[in-house]
C-alpha cells in the first residue's frame, strides 16, 4: 500500500511536469510557426547552420513534441530531442547573456532542457499514453517500464 502511494505521488508528479514543460513547449513552437521568417532570420543571426532547413524543423519540434509531453505519447524520444534543441539554444543564443531569462540569459532553456531530460530518463509516468499502450513492459530498455499501468 504504502509502495502504491509513492508510486502514485511519482507518477503524479512526472504527469505535472509533462503538462506544464508540454505547454511551454508547444506555444513556443507555435509562436516560431506563426513567424517562420522571422525565426529563419533569428536562426541565421546567431549562427545557426542551415537556419532554412533548421527553423521549421525547431518549430515542428517543439510543438509535436510539446503535445506528446502533454499526452505521454512516445514522451521520452520526445523529450530527448526538445533537451538537445534547449542545449543548442543555451549554446548558441543565450550562454553569453548571464542567467537570468529577463537579460536574454540562459536561464529558461537550463529549466526546460533538464526538465525534458528528466522526462526521458524517468518516463512519462502511468497517467500516459505511453502507460495505456504498455510500451515499457513492450519495448526492451523503453523509460519507465517497471512502473504499473492505468489498464
Amino acid at each position: 500500500m504504502v509502495e502504491s502511494m509513492e508510486s502514485t505521488r511519482t507518477d503524479l508528479a512526472l504527469l505535472a511536469v509533462r503538462v506544464v514543460v508540454g505547454i511551454t513547449f508547444l506555444l513556443h513552437g507555435l509562436d516560431k510557426l506563426g513567424d517562420l521568417s522571422g525565426t529563419e532570420q533569428g536562426f541565421d543571426g546567431m549562427g545557426i547552420p542551415a537556419p532554412g532547413l533548421m527553423a521549421p524543423l525547431v518549430a515542428v519540434l517543439e510543438t509535436v513534441g510539446g503535445i506528446a509531453l502533454i499526452l505521454g505519447a512516445l514522451a521520452p524520444l520526445f523529450a530527448i530531442g526538445l533537451a538537445i534543441d534547449m542545449l543548442v539554444a543555451g549554446l548558441t543564443a543565450h550562454t553569453g547573456n548571464g542567467f537570468f531569462v529577463s537579460d536574454g540569459g540562459y536561464e529558461l532553456v537550463l529549466l526546460l532542457g533538464v526538465a525534458a531530460l528528466g522526462i526521458a530518463i524517468a518516463g512519462a509516468g502511468r497517467f500516459s499514453v505511453d502507460a495505456t499502450l504498455r510500451l515499457g513492459r513492450r519495448v526492451p530498455g523503453y523509460p519507465g517500464g517497471e512502473r504499473g499501468t492505468l489498464a
